[in-house]
């Protein structure tokens, strides 16, 4: 019966240097987000519809596209890119990248040439 409250009190104890112990590894100072870190991402290459419709009008003569010319990057239609970029050589990323709309020869807009 005595060794009862010795134990709830050992019990206590050790709890207590466990909260002491979790609380001097924290840092009293609160960490910036790690999105405040990360270096500011540029601005977003995109492709226009126009473009798009260029796109596909390309991959279609040379067999790598076989749907409509929406000016929408479809699932086929990145299929289909990405096939090309393969063939040509690029980075196959299947997006109409600079690089990608470069080498088809069609035209940039005065932002995208900037970017």
């Amino acid at each position: 019966m005595k060794r009862l409250p010795l134990l709830v009190l050992s019990l206590v104890l050790l709890c207590s240097i466990t909260a002491l112990a979790q609380n001097s590894n924290s840092s009293t100072t609160t960490a910036p987000a790690a999105s405040a870190n990360k270096p500011k991402r540029g601005p977003v290459f995109r492709a226009t519809a126009d473009q798009v419709k260029q796109a596909q009008a390309i991959l279609k003569q040379r067999n790598f596209y076989s749907g409509d010319q929406t000016g929408k990057l479809s699932t086929e239609t990145r299929a289909g890119l990405k096939e090309y970029q393969k063939a040509e050589g690029l980075k196959v990323t299947g997006t109409l990248n600079k690089t990608t709309l470069v080498k088809m020869g069609i035209e940039l807009t005065e932002r995208q040439r900037t970017m």
